[in-house]
């Protein structure tokens, strides 16, 4: 009742009025519709970089550009006099009437990215045209010329090459809310990465660079005048380019890309891969009117064509380049232009797809595939094979379950027969392990699993679910698809079905899995250590941390593991190699936080170690090795090498094996925890995200038994 006598009130005392909003709210609102997060106001600098004809275009970023974002062409440059207006709203030279926007050709047009821009950020520009002697600066807040020294505000001479420097400095600083919003630098940078590298496979012709601020190597570099093909290449991967097919549409019969005089007319451009690839998440470049924008139905419409062709799951790539005659194109429905409406839209998609999915059909029905029949340890069956023996080898094939060739057809089941001893498998987890055939040394030793002359039980260890961080760096996205590739389909069915039996040597890495009537010997450590670099892989740039406290000194711990090598062959003393190691990762410390939380302080204090698998505790005694290691063996110059080889350094820390074997009670404890976490948090994680490559199966899983052959081998005897 309350409610509605508030209610009575306010209706008698009559509306509220209406007022006019302030110009500075208007145009933060405004720019708030335009500028949502660095990568979209480096979108818009990156279309009038392009507008002004620009061969070479240079891009740096700091703190993932809310610090500074730097882009730097040599296109037409500034007039002098349009720099008093130019971060004014709606100043433009794209067009002049309403009427111009039936034939707009260039990717802005109504004014206000720079605009935008100058409200939430601190603005600077420096320019310079063909005809001027000099460059000219000007810096903008709100729109408006500003003076930072209270000089008057106007631009003033500088010197600086031909075309346009736009710095913005400390962007959202007035707008804290969007300002905490945003992701982490690194999540920013990659969305800015992600930017560039799709400019830079549309405009070819265009030279792109694209680097942190402080960082000496850049991300991206692009030469100009190559192909988009070469372009894909180059950002994406060879993996990518050697599997691309290419095709030309047109609403004309023939496919040429030059558009037609006639309203509606268009002409596609696509280049989309073969199936011989797959990857887990489509990647779709749509480029219409050389705009980049986003359609959901055409994409759908192209994923769509892959569904029969590609394995379940699998996914393709795909950039579609699509001119449309301007008169038929609406580019004004967003304010960012990220969507575009045009005429005809479903049949101009139709006839695409139809095009695309005409190629895929003939590439697929060549397409070979290459498989191994024997995983290891079987032969062929020799040519003077009895007749009888043939026939036994026949029907054990046939007995065999997930063997057959074809299903049998619906008919009455037929009674069950008894299955003999030597064609049962073993599936129960209450069957005993091969732990539970040895006495029981300590408490920690005590089985986790129901063993069945013991009859206790452990609650067994949930497999921690592992999600895939969400990364643009071309660089990973390669090492991931490479690792996609190289899986071995039977050996990844053996351990997705494995029963666990036990660790025959620790120290050696060995254990003994069963799959089917199979028991094969398996090198854990040679699994693990590609498991873990997949693992830093899938969660590259968003680990859990492991709290070292109190934090180790690095320089100790480097000093620890120098003095156990021989480094006799080298030409520096051990002190040497010390200070080279500490300085080489100390001058990276920034890097190796931000995308492997491995942080080390001012002090040189390490307080944090990346966290690959919950519930399963790396051996710490490994951690001087890690750390020396990591200045020789790591390639610091080269990304994708650099990226690869730290976590194949931090894969093989993760191995689970003692570093110094012994007899004590307390190495015996650890030997004992180790075990512990091979069988119940190892094993059952690889089984669920491990992608085993092909190199796994030639020495490191053996097959040492079979069920059958032993059973004849008893009958002779």
């Amino acid at each position: 009742m309350a409610a509605d006598h508030e209610s009575a009130a306010s209706n008698l005392n009559g509306p509220k009025p209406i007022r006019r909003l302030e110009e500075a709210v208007i145009n933060r609102i405004a720019a708030g519709e335009i500028i949502h997060r660095p990568s979209s106001a480096l979108k818009e600098l990156l279309e009038n970089c392009l507008d002004a004809g620009a061969t070479s275009i240079r891009v740096t970023a700091k703190d993932g550009g809310m610090k500074l974002l730097q882009v730097q062409d040599n296109g037409s440059g500034i007039r002098k006099a349009d720099l008093l207006i130019l971060a004014e709203r709606f100043t433009t030279s794209k067009i002049s009437s309403f009427k111009d926007l039936e034939r707009l050709t260039t990717y802005g047009f109504r004014g206000e990215a720079l605009a935008s821009v100058s409200y939430v950020s601190q603005l600077s520009v420096v320019t310079k045209t063909k005809s001027d002697t000099c460059a000219w600066k000007a810096t903008y807040v709100d729109g408006r010329l500003a003076s930072k020294d209270g000089s008057p505000a106007e631009p003033k001479a500088c010197a600086g090459n031909d075309g346009t420097i736009i710095n913005v400095e400390n962007l959202f600083y007035n707008t804290p809310t969007r300002l905490s919003s945003l992701r982490g630098s690194s999540e920013e940078y990659s969305r800015i990465l992600d930017v560039v590298t799709k400019y830079a496979v549309h405009n070819p012709h265009v030279s792109f660079t694209c680097k942190k601020s402080g960082s000496s190597a850049p991300d991206i570099t692009t030469p100009s005048g190559s192909s988009v093909k070469q372009a894909i290449g180059q950002l994406y991967g060879q993996t990518i380019a050697k599997e691309l097919l290419e095709t030309k549409v047109s609403s004309n019969e023939d496919s040429s890309m030059v558009v037609d005089e006639a309203e509606e007319a268009w002409a596609a451009e696509v280049f989309f891969t073969s199936p011989n690839y797959q990857a887990k998440k489509m990647v779709f470049l749509l480029f219409i009117n050389h705009r980049l924008v986003e359609s959901p139905r055409i994409k759908k419409a192209l994923e769509t064509i892959y569904t029969g062709i590609l394995p379940k799951g699998a996914s393709p790539f795909v950039y579609l380049s699509l001119q449309i005659d301007p008169r038929s194109v609406d580019v004004n429905v967003h304010p960012t232009k990220r969507e575009v409406h045009f005429l005809d839209e479903e049949q101009t998609t139709q006839k695409i797809c139809d095009a695309v999915h005409a190629i895929l059909v003939g590439q697929n029905q060549s397409k070979t595939f290459e498989y191994q029949t024997l995983l290891t340890g079987s032969t062929a069956p020799a040519a003077s094979q009895s007749r009888k023996g043939k026939e036994r080898a026949r029907r054990e094939d046939e007995d065999e379950p997930g063997e057959s060739s074809s299903p049998a057809p619906f008919a009455v089941p037929a009674p069950v027969k008894k299955l003999a001893p030597n064609h049962k498998v073993r599936t129960s987890q209450q069957d005993r392990t091969l732990d539970s055939m040895f006495p029981v040394l300590a408490a920690s030793q005590q089985p986790s699993i129901n063993d069945a002359d013991s009859g206790q039980r452990v609650a067994a260890v949930k497999v921690p679910e592992i999600v895939a961080s969400e990364c643009n760096l071309a660089s990973v996205l390669r090492l991931r698809q490479e690792v996609e590739r190289a899986k071995h389909e039977e050996l990844a069915e053996i351990l997705q079905k494995h029963v666990f039996v036990g660790i025959v040597d620790l120290g050696r890495c060995l254990s003994l899995v069963q799959h089917s009537k199979k028991l094969y010997l398996v090198n854990h450590g040679a699994l693990a250590e590609e498991f873990f670099y997949q693992l830093g892989l899938l969660q590259f740039g968003d680990y859990h941390r492991i709290k070292l406290e109190p934090p180790p000194p690095l320089q100790a711990l480097v000093e620890l593991a120098v003095e156990a090598e021989d480094t006799s062959e080298s030409k520096l003393s051990k002190a040497d190699i010390v200070d080279v190691i500490v300085e080489t990762l100390l001058a990276r410390r920034e890097m190796l936080k931000e995308y492997f939380s491995l942080e080390i302080d001012a002090n040189g204090y390490i307080t944090s170690l990346p966290l690959l698998l919950k519930d399963y505790t790396p051996n710490l005694d490994k951690l001087p090795l890690l750390l020396m290691r990591l200045g020789p063996q790591v390639n610091w110059h080269s990304e994708q090498e650099c990226f690869e080889s730290f976590l194949r350094e931090l894969a093989f820390f993760y191995v689970p094996e003692p570093l110094v074997p012994g007899p004590t009670e307390a190495e015996s404890a650890d030997a004992a925890a180790m075990r512990w976490q091979i069988q119940h948090v190892l094993f059952p994680a690889m089984a669920r995200y491990l992608l085993p490559p092909k190199t796994l199966v030639d020495r490191d899983v053996v097959q040492v038994a079979h069920l059958p052959e032993l059973y004849r081998v008893f009958e002779r005897c």
